[in-house]
């Protein structure tokens, strides 16, 4: 019996089928892992008062989400603040918001409903205290706001936390030492500008719309907060997040004679929650920070967002889709 030799291009047919076939696998499994539906729908964003450089930032945000992720509507909501942001967080009525460190860490310490399932997406900018009184005014510390009509912030406002524990370290009793105004950015210049506020605390990005607004049709002046950085630390872990900084002489030129402020700084963050989706935190995330330069232009703040400080977001942990970005663009 004589047995068949296979033919010469036999087996080399049937090597080049199964790399066909091997191919064919490689490509539909990378067609399927890039065919994953791209965020869409609405997600909620908490900012701030409409004179707040939260709720520029997120205006434009907003524009540049619509251009990275067209199927994503994201909605703009205005709140009192800081607390009050992670307050919508947790409660489902908002996705996204703007919050400083130091109101995490009290949030945090207080035990709040959902402090637990806070999570962060980045560092963005610095916040700086800046307190706002008359050009002519006899203010010259926080020491000197005994008995005067002071705006505050309100309630549930960053400002008015931070307000709280520099009194504090000035020496003053919020509720007894000066007339609290418990009022926020959008209507304390006003206020001054009227003669019923003698003075105005306010934390915000460089420069906020409303303090500059302010300094260019009522003379004004920016009283110095730097000699209270060591009685705000002694106050214990929570005011670990404030830092001593200066406020450039051109931040409010009409403000300050050309004059460096030394004051405060603290942190922003953008903080979502733990039940978001990860390639939606993704994407926003890569959008924050791509976004930079852009926002930056118009709000001045934007500008010190950062990728390489982007990470740091103490007390938060990021959410992880933030982390999948992070960890995706590292050198």
């Amino acid at each position: 019996m004589v047995t068949a030799l296979p033919r010469p291009g036999h087996r080399a047919f049937q090597a080049g089928v199964a790399a066909l076939v091997v191919l064919g696998l490689a490509l539909w499994w990378l067609l399927s892992m890039g065919s994953a539906p791209a965020p869409s729908g609405q997600v909620t964003m908490a900012t701030g008062v409409p004179t707040g450089v939260y709720a520029r930032y997120g205006e434009l945000l907003q524009q540049d989400l619509a251009h990275d992720m067209p199927d994503l509507r994201l909605r703009l909501i205005r709140s009192e603040g800081s607390i009050d942001n992670l307050r919508q967080l947790v409660s489902g009525r908002a996705e996204f918001s703007i919050a400083t460190a130091d109101a995490v860490a009290t949030y945090q310490f207080r035990g709040e409903p959902g402090a637990d399932r806070l999570r962060a997406c980045a560092r963005l900018y610095d916040d700086y205290m800046q307190l706002v009184v008359p050009k002519r005014s006899a203010v010259r510390s926080t020491k000197d706001l005994r008995h005067l009509r002071v705006g505050v912030g309100s309630d549930d406002s960053g400002v008015q936390l931070i307000t709280r524990r520099l009194l504090e370290a000035a020496g003053l009793d919020f509720d007894q030492d000066i007339k609290p105004v418990r009022v926020g950015i959008d209507r304390m210049p006003k206020l001054l500008e009227q003669g019923k506020l003698d003075a105005f605390f306010w934390s915000g990005g460089l420069p906020t719309t409303a303090v500059q607004r302010l300094a260019e049709r009522f003379p004004v002046r920016l009283v110095q907060l730097g000699d209270l950085t060591e009685g705000l630390h002694r106050q214990g872990e929570r005011t670990r997040y404030y830092r001593a900084a200066v406020m450039p002489a051109d931040a409010y030129p009409r403000a300050q004679d050309g004059q460096a402020v030394k004051t405060i700084a603290v942190a922003n963050l953008l903080v979502t929650t733990d039940r978001e989706d990860a390639a939606l935190t993704q994407g926003i995330t890569r959008t924050v920070i791509d976004s930079r330069d852009w926002i930056g232009r118009q709000v001045h703040a934007a500008q010190k967002v950062d990728l390489r400080t982007a990470v740091f977001t103490d007390p938060l942990q990021l959410h992880e889709g933030a982390r999948r970005y992070y960890v995706s663009v590292k050198p």
